[in-house]
Parts: C-alpha cells; sequence; structure tokens
C-alpha cells in the first residue's frame, strides 16, 4: 500500500464494464457507471486492468444468453490467472436465472435484476469484501434514468420507458422486464437538455415500445408532445437531431407523423417493426393488429412524408409459417421497399407460448428463409442509395476510420449501430468535432454505405 506523508493510502478498485444487448441496456450501463464514479471508483477500458468487472447482459434470445455466458466464464479466466477479484452479473440474464445464478454460474459473486442498477455500488462494496450478493427487488418500482456517463460520442440514447405490455408469444421480455413503464415527461425532457450541453448531435429515443410511451401514466399517447418538447428543450443548446426507433405500426398516430413531418430537428426517419406480413402469423405471433394496420401505417408515412426512410425488422420460420406465408412477406417487401430491414430466424424460448406452438420449422428452411429474405433487401437498399448519387445530405460527423484513411458519419437516414454511414475523405485541419452537423455530396456507394466528398463551410 502506498503512503503519502506517512499515511497509508488506500488502493482505488477499479472497475471494468462489458455492456451487451440493446441500447436500452447500455442506458443502464451508463447509469451504473456514473454511480460508480460518484463513489469514488476508477473505471478502466481493458478488463486486464479491472479489480472487479461488471457484466450488463441480455436474454432476449438464446444466442444472446451464450453470449452472456461465454462473456462471464472468459471474465472467470482473469480471476484464476490475474488480479481480477470478483465479477457482478446484471441485467436480463441475472434475471432470467436469479434462482439458479449461483450453482450455475459459480464464478459469479454479486447478481443484479433489471430492478438493481441503483444497487450497483452496494454490489461492488460486498464483493470488495468478499461478500456474495444478489438483489431481485425493484422491477417494477425502480427509478427510471438518472445521471449517466456517456459511452457514445456524437450521439446519445434516451430511454423513455422500460417493460413492455405487448406480450408476443414468442417474446420473454415482459416476464423479464415487466410491464411498460413510462417516465414523466418532464425528467425526460431535462435529461435530453442536460445530454445536449455534452456536444452530441443526436437524441435517439428507446424503449421496448417507444410509440405506446405516456399511456401508462397520462392515459394517451404521449411520444408527440414528448418529442416536441425535447425539440424546444435543446434548441439553443445545440440543436441535435431526434430520431424515433422501436415504434409499433398500431400506435403510428397521425399527431406522431405530424411532429416528423413538419419539426425539422425531427429524423424523416422511423424505426417500425412489423415481424410479418401474413395474417395468419400476425395472428399467431399475437402482434396488435393484423397486415391492413400495418399497410396503413406505411401508407401513411410515405404519403405525408415521402423522403422518410423506414427500417423495421421481420421474423422467418415461426411455428406454421407455410410457403405461402413467407411468399406473401418476400412480396410485401418487394412492394414496399423499405430503406433498411433486419431479418432473425424463429427461437423457441422456452417459457414462451410460442414454444409449445405445433408445426415448428425446420432449422435448414428458417435460414434458407432468413438469406432469401437478406438477398432480396440487399437489392432494395443498394437500388435505394444508388439514387442518392449526386444528392447533398446532412451529416452527423462521427470520426476517422483508419482502416479505410477515411472520416465518417451519418446522414438522417441511417440510426447507429444496425444501419449505414456514409464514408468521406478530409483534411485532418478541416476535420469537425465529433457531433457536428455537416454536408456531403454523395457520389458513390459501397454495399449499405454512401462514400461522398465533403463540402467545407456549410
Amino acid at each position: 500500500m502506498a503512503k503519502k506523508n506517512g499515511k497509508a493510502l488506500k488502493k482505488t478498485t477499479k472497475v471494468g464494464f462489458i455492456s451487451l444487448g440493446c441500447a436500452k441496456n447500455l442506458v443502464d450501463t451508463e447509469v451504473m457507471l456514473k454511480l460508480l464514479v460518484d463513489a469514488g471508483y476508477e473505471i478502466v477500458s481493458e478488463d486486464v486492468d479491472a479489480d472487479i468487472i461488471i457484466i450488463n447482459t441480455c436474454a432476449f434470445l438464446e444466442s444472446a444468453r451464450k453470449e452472456a455466458i461465454d462473456n462471464i466464464l472468459d471474465v472467470a479466466w482473469l480471476k484464476e490467472h490475474r488480479s481480477l477479484r470478483g465479477i457482478v452479473v446484471t441485467g436480463c440474464l441475472s434475471e432470467m436465472v436469479r434462482d439458479e445464478i449461483f450453482a450455475e454460474l459459480p464464478e459469479v459473486d454479486a447478481a443484479l435484476g433489471v430492478g438493481g442498477v441503483q444497487n450497483i455500488v452496494e454490489a461492488v462494496r460486498a464483493v470488495e469484501n468478499k461478500k456474495r450478493y444478489s438483489c431481485f427487488e425493484g422491477k417494477e418500482t425502480s427509478p427510471l434514468g438518472g445521471e449517466r456517463v456517456l459511452t457514445t460520442e456524437s450521439y446519445a440514447y434516451l430511454k423513455v420507458a422500460e417493460g413492455c405490455d405487448n406480450r408476443c408469444t414468442y417474446c420473454l421480455i415482459p416476464s423479464i422486464r415487466g410491464c411498460h413503464r413510462s417516465r414523466p415527461m418532464e425528467d425526460i425532457i431535462k435529461e435530453a437538455a442536460d445530454l445536449t450541453t455534452l456536444g452530441i448531435g443526436e437524441l435517439d429515443i428507446v424503449a421496448q415500445d417507444t410509440s405506446r410511451y405516456g399511456l401508462d401514466m397520462y392515459g394517451e399517447y404521449k411520444l408527440a408532445p414528448l418529442v416536441a418538447g425535447i425539440t424546444a428543450a435543446t434548441e439553443e443548446a445545440g440543436s441535435p437531431w431526434v430520431r424515433l426507433l422501436y415504434c409499433y405500426p398500431d400506435k403510428i398516430t397521425d399527431e406522431l407523423i405530424s411532429v416528423i413531418k413538419n419539426n425539422p430537428r425531427v429524423c424523416k426517419y422511423i424505426d417500425m417493426p412489423i415481424q410479418h406480413i401474413s395474417n395468419s402469423v400476425l395472428s399467431r405471433m399475437n402482434r396488435h393488429g393484423g397486415s391492413e394496420i400495418i399497410r396503413d401505417a406505411v401508407s401513411r408515412l410515405r404519403r405525408e412524408i415521402p423522403e422518410i426512410a423506414i427500417r423495421t425488422t421481420v421474423m422467418v420460420g415461426f411455428p406454421g409459417e407455410t410457403d405461402e406465408d413467407f411468399e406473401e412477406l418476400c412480396e410485401f417487401i418487394k412492394d414496399v421497399k423499405f430503406d433498411r430491414l433486419g431479418a432473425f430466424t424463429y427461437s423457441a424460448e422456452q417459457g414462451t407460448p410460442a414454444a409449445e406452438l405445433p408445426d415448428q420449422i425446420d432449422e435448414q428452411v428458417k435460414e434458407d428463409r432468413y438469406n432469401t429474405v437478406m438477398a432480396l433487401q440487399l437489392e432494395i437498399t443498394s437500388e435505394l442509395l444508388r439514387a442518392r448519387v449526386g444528392q447533398v445530405l446532412d451529416v452527423l460527423y462521427e470520426g476517422f476510420d483508419y482502416v479505410s484513411g477515411s472520416c465518417y458519419g451519418r446522414s438522417e437516414f441511417d440510426a447507429p449501430d444496425v444501419d449505414g454511414k456514409v464514408y468521406f475523405t478530409c483534411e485532418a485541419k478541416d476535420r469537425p468535432r465529433e457531433g457536428a452537423h455537416i454536408k456531403v455530396r454523395i457520389t458513390d456507394t459501397l454495399d449499405y454505405d454512401l462514400v461522398g466528398e465533403y463540402i467545407k463551410g456549410e
């Protein structure tokens, strides 16, 4: 132990983080980071430097649970061969296996459920004192939000609600995360204003079902007035873009469309997962609204905002999905030409109603259908991107890619992490600050990305 003026100094515990899963999980990680920093802990970026590592897990799919367990076991190696003193597991996997986590994963020293974010300091202190710790309370009552240490540079996620009430038959989220709970509007708007002072250029609004925001608290959908409040509160602090993610087609109100259309700060973009278009499949999924609702939502968005980029996700291989169902989905994708589309194969999750349905689909058939959809979407995306050649786009500058030797950013038509980027050359002396909005003339395409020329001074 070091000494100063003859007095022993206590060594600061170094904490490392691994955040898995969705953007909503990342927000929880950032809140825990802030709590630990305020408590005097040092946050380190390299696992080998950490005394204690916190793994914030996902458990939505079997593949996500495997990834979480693999990370726990990988980190456990550091306890045997390096100086790591403890492992804290938080989030969905911890919540899901709360009764067995210490028995099944003896490498874990502390475990917090999804309501335990605010207990992270207590958990770390217990590990410091070589005590096992767990907290699985507060799933329906724990505070939402809180100050954060941002782990993103040019943008920030803004979580407006927790949990879900949709009860899709394939999904574990309601049983893990609990019922939908909205945050008070004034708290969200204040957080948005605070985040904007950090120089970010984009706020991405997220929840499990963002479009349901406010129904539980105010008795009606309040996403549209929330967005208006956010843009008003951040006007003087940097005027970031506001982007809407995870909006469901049955809750796309005319008021919400109007806000996207008429507010220049709101990206002409919406993430609207549909999962399928066949009514028989949607019914077995227990998706709210059927094919007509989806078609109507797309039609209204495209009619009112012709330039809007619509991103969606679809699931293939759901129990009972016939060749005809799948062909209907493909034809719909061809007709609509979604700007961005992600697909995944159905995974039978134990404890969900869909896992007990008859007519489960062969794994090879699922994979073949996935490949068909993604090949189809690549053709559509390539066609839509080629149409942007020659256009001048507003781009949020994000940094310099040393591999390609290019600067990069995103247009308002692309969300972080899941969509494409805009690459362009720029002299080092002319590079904007990260989070700045600039102009780029598009000259070419590259798979799902665009290539262009920086227009200096605009």
